[in-house]
């Protein structure tokens, strides 16, 4: 773990002009509140949003005699979430400032919400952690810690909220730092930025906190601006969505004969890049085959490389028998399987035991697929695995699953796509979990201490 206190000018450019950004913390450690402040200061708010918040605070008597602006009722919409002054759904919001683009999903505090805190993660670049000054490291905070450690979100930020309730006590903030540290790196963790703030105030959200002398690291936006974004680093691939055979199909002004034989693959590139001649592997019912990429073409027409996130039609030299759910990847193909390990986080209110027929969705392919072992249940208050014979609703746990088609798993820290799945049941099309597959062979986490008793990690 690498905890950082770098000036503003020292962080590193961005690699790309998006960043997208999941929030988490405790009940009432103010998350709302640092989210909707930050979208104020940062100027990402219209002005009839301003005057119907004006409007709203002033209803329910926000600020008491001197009336204020209550900025969580930005991001909290739902009516229950404003009556019970939480946050329920995750909700995203879309804001940009000179220097690049975000996307923030602001996410559920409450254990009973770990599904949704799952959701809003699982493609967050960066991680906003709340942490109360007044209470330090809580139970959830540990909850959350461990989903983020689960997801692998690459960047993680620790705001340590309230800190005007506190005096700005220095001693107080580096107390919660060593307590966060010691535990984001049991979790492998890679980056941990830490800051001190006061969202009700905006102090070290946009504009420097002048009561924290101590402190001479970035703003929460100043960090943000320079936080580099998570690229999938696994090879280039193409999980098939469409097959496209216009034959006759065609519209006014198409070459006839240009498209009579036309065979194309279209689906979202992940990881990588792709260019014309590339040789490719593909995974087809099954079998393994070779070929190269004839042509590839994007929205824009032709073109001779694309990159991850781009969408895609590949046009490959041999005439192959491939549909949906089909995967190409350029280079090796990982090796088909059908047993499968994966850390799975239940969203359904329904309980998964082992004989239980689900839908397995790996990328575009969606197979039947039996549960055949559920291995055990994390206790995230320390950490522990314990046997277990079911997972209920927000349970994290690891489970072993059998698919009736061969899939082509990658490694979840190179490529997300890769690397998860979904378990759908196929009686209603309920979702009920989402899951990491775990490599062959994979290590012992060093995150999840054995105790006696306890399932080793």
């Amino acid at each position: 773990m690498t905890a950082t206190h770098t000036t503003p000018h020292a962080t590193a450019p961005p690699s790309t002009t998006l960043l997208r950004i999941a929030t988490a913390g405790s009940v009432d450690d103010g998350k709302s509140t640092l989210v909707g402040r930050l979208l104020h200061d940062a100027k990402a708010i219209l002005a009839d949003s301003l005057d119907e918040l004006a409007r709203t605070s002033a209803e329910r008597g926000f600020g008491g005699h001197t009336p204020a602006l209550d900025l969580a009722l930005l991001t909290d919409g739902l009516r229950a979430e404003r009556e019970q002054g939480i946050t329920i759904d995750v909700a995203y919001r879309y804001f940009a400032t000179p220097q690049r683009s975000f996307i923030l999903a602001d996410c559920p505090g409450h254990v009973q919400y770990t599904r949704n805190t799952v959701t809003g993660a699982s493609t967050a670049d960066a991680a906003i952690v709340l942490v109360d000054a007044r209470h330090g490291v809580v139970e959830q905070t540990r909850r959350h810690l461990g989903v983020l450690g689960l997801l692998r979100v690459p960047q993680l930020i620790i705001a340590v909220n309230k800190m005007d309730l506190v005096g700005w006590d220095e001693t107080v903030f580096r107390g919660i730092s060593e307590q966060v540290g010691e535990l984001a790196a049991g979790l492998g963790v890679g980056t941990t930025h830490l800051i001190p703030v006061s969202a009700l105030h905006g102090q070290n959200i946009v504009e420097p906190a002048g009561q924290a002398p101590w402190y001479t690291g970035p703003t929460l936006l100043g960090l943000l601006e320079g936080l580099p974004a998570e690229a999938e680093h696994g090879p280039a691939r193409l999980d098939v969505q469409y097959v496209i055979r216009p034959q006759g199909a065609l519209a006014p002004g198409l070459d006839q004969d240009e498209y009579r034989d036309f065979r194309g693959y279209a689906g979202t590139l992940s990881g990588g890049q792709l260019a014309p001649g590339d040789p490719v592997q593909i995974l087809s019912n099954g079998q393994v085959l070779s070929s190269r990429i004839r042509q590839l073409r994007t929205p824009a027409g032709p073109a001779e490389r694309a990159a991850a996130g781009e969408a895609v039609i590949l046009l490959l030299e041999d005439e192959v028998d491939i549909a949906r759910g089909d995967t190409i990847i350029a280079g090796t193909l990982p090796d088909p399987t059908r047993q499968l390990q994966a850390e799975v986080c239940v969203l359904a209110n329904r309980r998964l035991s082992a004989g239980d027929r689900v839908l397995l969705k790996h990328g575009t392919r969606v197979a039947p697929a039996r549960i055949t072992d559920i291995d055990c249940v994390l206790q995230v208050a320390d950490y522990t695995r314990h046997p277990a014979d079911t997972l209920g609703l927000n349970d994290l746990g690891r489970i072993n699953l059998r698919s009736s088609a061969p899939i082509a798993p990658g490694d979840y820290a190179h490529s997300r796509a890769a690397g998860s799945l979904l378990l759908i049941d196929p009686r209603d099309g309920a979702t009920l979990a989402a899951g990491i597959i775990r490599p062959p062979g994979a290590e012992t986490d060093a995150a999840h201490h054995e105790e006696p008793g306890h399932v080793p990690a």
